[in-house]
């Protein structure tokens, strides 16, 4: 009997990556129509030299910069209207978002949110929704990554926590998607050890668990599997030396794989991680790093299909659960990734209250496996105490 095969994918936005393109920024501006930018980016960022040389950059080629940073590391509604304010303030006509996931996110959300009179909210991305926006008078973005992690630079999506709720929301609008990425490693080498592990273990869990997804989509399988295989050679080496440009450049470009990888979906690493940092701040690549052994137990035997794939990319001795299982220990604890949840602060106490959003997240229907609330609170416990079964 044949088997009914469905699906639909989308490829992301030009990239241009090796050491020095940001020389490139200045004639990107101008093929995009960008002739009076605003340039958003992080608190920490705005204070480093980086954006000085950036904007020096712009306006010596004649074009006019603004700079806005009002961005947090998990970001806010608050910061979006604020990013919005000061681009009608600036009659600006495109944005320059520079920085790690937040401040592409931010700057997406905020290039979206001019053209837009209704609520943010209302563009969840939620069954056709997205169908709800004006997209006259949606603005250019050109996105400038300086960490490897999200992948936002190639994605139709931005994550906003609503204060209200202490909920992050995905965002979606296929204006969303940056004119232009612009990686260039050099970018990245004052990244600290730290923010290079973390941000890095974002990417992974965007390739393991977009492969993971029971969902037809070959193309974005391939561009999975390769993303894990070039996290675990160069991620390492990353941390290890933040000025190895190779290491940088490579895991560009495995951040760019994971956001295009995950069009498929996610799953409960994010699921888990979205509510842990909406509520207590952590970062969200190291988030997913603590949890994501936790899960991939949980969702041991819906995917046993994958485990074989995943082991001989990685070229590991086994092909089995326990090979694939052994080494993401041990990767983690190369890099120095926290065991526990219980080591961000996260309570036994809260596993409820992070399940009930956990359920809720638009992650958790591509779980491999479908959980319930009180599952999802069973996993939450298991990886505040560090308990991996068996």
């Amino acid at each position: 009997m044949a088997v009914q095969i469905t699906g639909a994918w989308n490829f992301p936005t030009r990239v241009v990556t090796g050491a020095g393109r940001i020389a490139e920024l200045p004639d990107a501006c101008r093929t995009y129509g960008l002739t009076r930018p605003l340039l958003v980016t992080d608190r920490g960022l705005a204070e480093n030299d980086l954006i000085a040389g950036i904007v020096r950059r712009v306006r010596d080629a004649g074009i006019p910069i603004s700079v806005f940073s009002d961005v947090k590391g998990n970001p806010t509604e608050s910061n979006l209207n604020a990013g919005v304010a000061a681009f009608k303030a600036g009659g600006h006509d495109g944005v320059i978002a520079v920085g790690g996931g937040s401040a592409l996110d931010v700057g997406k959300c905020v290039a979206f949110m001019v053209a837009q009179s209704r609520p943010v909210w209302d563009f969840e991305d939620i069954g056709d929704w997205w169908t709800r926006a004006n997209t006259d008078g949606v603005v250019p973005i050109i996105a400038v990554p300086t960490t490897a992690g999200t992948g936002s630079e190639v994605g139709r999506a931005g994550v906003i926590t609503r204060e209200d709720t202490h909920e992050k929301k995905i965002i979606f609008h296929p204006l969303m998607m940056p004119k232009i990425a612009i990686e260039d490693p050099e970018l990245a080498v004052g990244l600290s050890p730290f923010l290079t592990m973390a941000t890095g273990m974002d990417a992974l869990a965007h390739c393991f668990e977009a492969y993971c997804v029971q969902a037809f989509h070959p193309l974005a399988d391939g561009v999975a599997l390769e993303g894990i295989r070039i996290i675990d050679t160069y991620l390492p080496r990353a941390v290890e030396n933040g000025r190895d440009l190779e290491a940088r450049a490579y895991m560009f470009a495995a951040a760019s794989m994971g956001a295009t990888a995950f069009q498929k979906g996610l799953g409960a690493i994010h699921s888990i991680s979205h509510p842990v940092g909406a509520r207590y701040d952590t970062h969200h690549g190291l988030t997913n790093g603590v949890v994501f052994p936790y899960v991939l137990a949980c969702n041991r035997a819906a995917i046993a299909d994958k485990i074989p794939h995943i082991a001989r990319t990685l070229d590991l001795p086994g092909r089995d659960f326990d090979a694939v299982l052994a080494w993401i220990l041990a990767f983690r604890d190369k890099l120095g990734v926290p065991h526990t949840l219980a080591e961000l602060g996260v309570k036994e106490a809260d596993a409820r209250m992070i399940a009930a959003d956990a359920v809720k997240d638009p992650t958790a229907g591509a779980n491999p496996r479908q959980l319930t609330e009180a599952e999802f609170e069973q996993l939450t416990l298991a990886a505040i105490l560090g308990d991996l079964g068996g």
